[in-house]
């Protein structure tokens, strides 16, 4: 399976892009091991998160459309997308969607905790998995993203607190998006929240079931 994503991905990705793919898996893995998760499952996640990041923002809009409009034609578990206005002129930020398609439609990928994780790499969710925890977390600070002290500082919390991690990266994206004046979408917003309030949480009961 793996072999077959790989070239696959080495005729629809940059190889710039492979590399980072690539660190996302490791670190993803990574991080699962330290977390007592699944380690197999945060790999295949890592490794397919990004399939459809370069569709043309056509495909990407009708993909998501079709999961939404009809169940003929799925071959596993249906996908909740949400296309809203922003998404609608921002494509784009369906990739991590549309990614999950493609792993269950090419990849025959069954396992719906799999399939949440690489839908949720981008913007995050309330609510969501340690698994997607994690794979969210390396696609923003594989290696490959480069060593500025503030990813440093993210990295080390990684192996730290789950939510503090995922509360913080969330700010780091964040002040990136304001400064470059761009979209914030709705979710990447209430994810941070989400992370936020669960930290609190384990801080006021005076520990953490995320703590590594």
């Amino acid at each position: 399976m793996r072999d077959q994503v790989l070239t696959w991905l080495s005729d629809n990705v940059p190889a710039s892009r492979i590399q980072h793919i690539l660190g996302v898996e490791q670190m993803a893995g990574e991080l699962a091991r330290h977390y007592h998760v699944d380690a197999a499952k945060a790999a295949q996640a890592g490794l397919m998160h990004d399939l459809a990041k370069y569709f043309k923002p056509k495909r990407l809009l009708q993909m998501a459309r079709t999961e939404c409009q009809s169940d003929s034609l799925k071959t596993g578990p249906t996908l909740p997308i949400e296309i809203d206005p922003l998404c609608e002129a921002n494509p784009h930020l369906l990739h991590a969607d549309v990614s999950a398609i493609v792993a269950r439609d090419k990849f025959g990928i069954q396992d719906e905790e799999v399939l949440a994780a690489i839908a949720n790499h981008t913007l995050g969710r309330p609510d969501m998995s340690s698994l997607s925890c994690l794979v969210f977390l390396a696609d923003s600070l594989e290696p490959n993203r480069g060593d500025t002290p503030e990813l440093e500082t993210l990295r080390l919390l990684c192996r730290q607190n789950l939510y503090q991690a995922v509360w913080r990266t969330c700010d780091y994206g964040l002040s990136f998006l304001l400064d470059s004046r761009r979209f914030v979408h709705p979710r990447a917003i209430l994810t941070r929240n989400w992370a936020l309030q669960m930290f609190n949480q384990g801080a006021t009961q005076g520990g953490d079931i995320m703590s590594g």
